[in-house]
């Protein structure tokens, strides 16, 4: 019989992505939730959430087919896909989340975008990696915030992404905080069933 797996936070990777900038998105998500981090090929594309009237791909399609693919050992769940999202209401998104839910995505498309030739890279590896622990903070029911340099702050352009940093501010921190008890201590939480 084989042991139950620790529970974790999934990543699913779609397409080529580096390998420097997944370990950096791996180091800083358990830096901030404290769980685990694995990789998962869950989707192979997300074609399925293709628009063709806008060119785009609707990235809350691709959060329900991600959520029916999850792994039963998986807190939540990231997917960094590389084109780029909407939802109907805006023209573009960095990422989605399903607020206290399951799932997350976030596109590298637009985050590659405006980068300089010296430091590029670096700068490119903070944005996507600062989305996704936006996104995912979301899924512990993290609101956008109000401080402009918290995590957590809600951004419209690149430049409001690579001015916040790469933390949370203290009332955040306190919020997910009392969001990872909860989760410890809820009776329906998969990490209770496990004890």
């Amino acid at each position: 019989m084989n042991p139950q797996p620790e529970y974790t936070i999934a990543i699913s990777s779609i397409g080529d992505l580096d390998a420097t900038l997944l370990q950096q998105v791996k180091r800083d998500i358990k830096q901030v939730f404290g769980y685990p981090v694995e990789f998962h090929l869950l989707l192979k594309d997300v074609n399925f959430a293709l628009d063709s009237a806008r060119h785009q791909y609707h990235s809350t399609k691709i959060l329900e087919k991600l959520d029916s693919l999850a792994p039963s050992h998986a807190v939540k769940v990231l997917a960094i896909v590389q084109v780029d999202l909407f939802i109907p209401i805006l023209t573009h998104v960095f990422g989605e989340a399903q607020l206290g839910g399951k799932t997350c995505v976030i596109s590298t498309h637009r985050l590659q975008e405006e980068i300089s030739l010296v430091g590029g890279f670096k700068t490119f590896c903070k944005r996507v990696s600062k989305e996704a622990v936006h996104e995912l903070g979301h899924t512990f029911n993290l609101r956008h915030c109000k401080e402009r340099s918290c995590i957590m702050h809600y951004c419209r352009t690149l430049s409001d992404v690579d001015r916040k940093t790469d933390q949370l501010c203290r009332y955040c921190t306190v919020l997910l905080q009392d969001e990872l008890k909860r989760l410890q201590n809820h009776p329906e939480s998969p990490l209770q069933k496990k004890r």
